[in-house]
């Protein structure tokens, strides 16, 4: 028996994976042996590219706003990265955005800027990339949601709708697809250094009251995400079907 959590010969995209979590994740597919093409938007992917490469991997990047995406933009997408790798074997939908506000005080298009993004991207991207899979009977979605996907946060109310409502649509989808070759599955990472929890962890009494609650006593290290999403891109996750995995550093037991 090979090595179940080898990726040669898969075709990876990752949204958002030029920074932060995509980009650990985009990276550690590569090192265990899949080609990927991931999105950008601000951030420049050239460095990413560069290591994905260095690891003897084929890559490809393409700029996508994912606010206000429909159907024909996922596709573009998708199909982007098919074509450029000669297929597509996994999706991980990472891209996302936060606004923190006063409930009483965040207009609605800041709400539905959210949603777009961390909701309305993700199934669009979900449902192109899934016709591909279900015709090929056989593909891996891992659809990035948080630990906020199971509690409300604060000053964040569309961000927790939005990571409540993936996991919804993880097992949805998971009904639909497991039957034909294809799983889905969820990834919820805990408080992560990355640019979403920079304003909370420059906040000195904030981010004192987030570390005193994580067991592990500090944030995350967006590569240290990545393991899941590897775990659950290869066929060690084969039976895996509508799972989230939790990489907190132990907040939700907390």
């Amino acid at each position: 028996m090979g090595n179940p959590f080898d990726l040669t010969g898969r075709r990876a995209l990752v949204t958002g994976g030029a920074t932060g979590i995509g980009e650990g994740i985009a990276l550690a597919l590569a090192e265990a042996g899949a080609d990927v093409a991931l999105t950008y938007r601000s951030h420049a992917p050239e460095a990413v590219i560069a290591d994905i490469e260095a690891k003897g991997r084929n890559a490809a990047a393409v700029k996508a706003d994912f606010t206000g995406m429909d159907q024909a933009a996922a596709e573009t997408v998708v199909s982007f990265a098919a074509d450029a790798l000669g297929g597509l074997d996994i999706l991980v939908n990472n891209a996302g955005i936060i606004h923190r506000e006063d409930s009483t005080d965040m207009p609605l298009d800041d709400w539905r800027r959210v949603l777009s993004v961390n909701l309305d991207s993700v199934w669009l991207l979900s449902q192109a990339a899934g016709k591909r899979m279900v015709a090929q009977g056989s593909g891996k979605i891992v659809i990035v949601s948080s630990v906020l996907g199971a509690q409300g946060g604060l000053r964040v109310p569309a961000y927790a709708s939005s990571k409540h409502a993936v996991l919804g649509l993880t097992k949805a989808l998971c009904n639909e697809w497991a039957g034909r070759g294809v799983n889905v599955n969820a990834i919820a990472p805990g408080y992560t250094a990355t640019d979403n929890t920079q304003a909370l962890r420059d906040d000195p009494d904030r981010s004192k009251a987030l570390l005193d609650r994580i067991p592990a006593g500090r944030f995350a290290d967006p590569s240290e995400i990545a393991g899941a999403a590897v775990f659950l891109a290869s066929d060690a996750a084969a039976y895996c079907h509508g799972s989230c995995v939790t990489v907190d550093g132990g907040w939700l037991a907390r």
